[in-house]
């Protein structure tokens, strides 16, 4: 059995073993030795329901976002269209009026 020390969702190191699963206490990623050993450390990145994103898609704000570092709010149900995806599985690159954003795809759906 092989010694386990980072997490293949976060690469949290203090992860631990529970008797059945590992479990990383920093994201609470549950995984096996199987599934440690298959991700190869980046994920694919997903919307809000779990449809997986691709570039150029459509996808639609399911929440009032405030911009930082402005006045402006984006509203619910706001269609983006032409996503580009970034490094990172959790952010996509868009353009709202005009202006180019990076949102979380915690808050879109396809």
């Amino acid at each position: 059995m092989s010694e386990i020390t980072k997490c293949p969702q976060c690469g949290g190191e203090y992860v631990y073993f529970d008797g059945s699963l590992y479990v990383c206490p920093d994201c609470s990623y549950e995984f096996n030795e199987e599934t440690a050993a298959s991700t190869p450390g980046e994920t694919v990145p997903k919307d809000s329901n779990g449809a997986e994103l691709f570039d150029g898609d459509s996808v639609t704000v399911i929440k009032d976002l405030k911009v930082k570092g402005s006045s402006m709010v984006i509203k619910r149900g706001t269609k983006v269209k032409s996503i580009r995806l970034t490094d990172d599985p959790e952010e996509v690159d868009c353009k709202i009026e005009g202006s180019s954003i990076v949102l979380k795809t915690c808050f879109l759906k396809k």
